[in-house]
């Protein structure tokens, strides 16, 4: 590209890219992406229109919008994501936090007991656990992941966000991270998860940027979508205190069968809250106090 090429002239030729090739989001992904190349927030891409742009710099521009012409998302491409208004930075271990899970954050800002501790059952990015005890100064937790890269990005944002000291990280696969050390005595007041509920055959059919770029850890649910669920429910209130409460996102279609088994293993006041949509979306339980 010559170097007479303005910044405003580059995005917008992306963004004609993009808008061809059906991306509905064109133009917000030609202009974040060009100004995370060319290192300018928004307002800078915007007064900074007219200055040329030098051949390196259009190359490096190409580069990202080639990704994401190849199904790469703006935020993976970018390295973080915002969520719950804190940026959680992401790797290739760490499924992308997304609004639908603000929900649960929300509930578990207003659960947590005065001076209460959670449990996050595979935390990838350490969105959940991180953005609640951001909110909550008197709070503590622990995160627990199968991936050892997952809890180091996790632990990097707890750091970012000054939680780190109230957040512990063990290696595990749901409780068995808590097994044979300290933590397998400990009981929380609140278990939270994002597990996999996607049914195995659905995670074929999504879109590339999910199917292609999140792990398939963080999708898979099983045949059913509900594997990880059987073992949340049937586990939790060895490690809840008495009247301690369990919040689990589900996907829109699980309500009644997420409810069944947490039902089955003794939990009471089984709730099912809905998203702004209108969707099934997080479920709610308590663990019974004379169990």
């Amino acid at each position: 590209m010559s170097e007479n090429l303005s910044i405003g002239a580059l995005w917008r030729g992306w963004r004609d890219v993009l808008g061809r090739l059906g991306f509905e989001t064109a133009a917000l992904d030609a202009k974040l992406l060009t100004g995370h190349a060319l290192g300018l927030d928004a307002l800078a891409l915007a007064t900074r229109e007219r200055d040329p742009v030098a051949d390196a710099d259009a190359a490096r521009v190409a580069a990202l919008l080639q990704r994401r012409m190849g199904g790469e998302s703006v935020a993976r491409i970018i390295g973080e994501r915002e969520f719950f208004g804190l940026a959680f930075a992401l790797n290739a271990a760490t499924l992308e936090p997304r609004s639908d899970t603000e929900l649960l954050v929300e509930l578990a800002i207003k659960t947590l007991p005065e001076g209460g501790s959670l449990l996050d059952l595979g935390t990838g990015t350490g969105c959940i656990p991180v953005a609640v005890l951001a909110n909550r100064s008197d709070a503590t937790g622990l995160a627990t992941d199968i991936s050892p890269e997952a809890l180091e990005m996790a632990r990097g944002n707890a750091t970012r966000h000054g939680v780190v000291d109230r957040l512990g990280f063990a290696r595990g696969s749901w409780f068995e991270a808590l097994a044979g050390n300290e933590e397998s005595v400990r009981k929380f007041d609140l278990i939270v998860s994002n597990p996999p509920y996607i049914t195995s055959a659905v995670v074929e059919t999504l879109a590339p940027e999910v199917k292609d770029f999140d792990p398939r850890l963080a999708l898979d649910g099983g045949p059913d979508g509900l594997a990880p669920y059987r073992v949340i429910a049937a586990l939790a209130q060895a490690f809840l205190v008495p009247g301690g409460q369990v919040l689990v996102e589900i996907g829109y279609d699980q309500g009644s069968s997420v409810s069944a088994l947490f039902a089955e293993h003794g939990f009471a006041d089984i709730v099912v809250h809905k998203d702004l949509n209108g969707l099934d979306r997080v479920i709610s339980g308590h663990h019974l106090k004379d169990k």
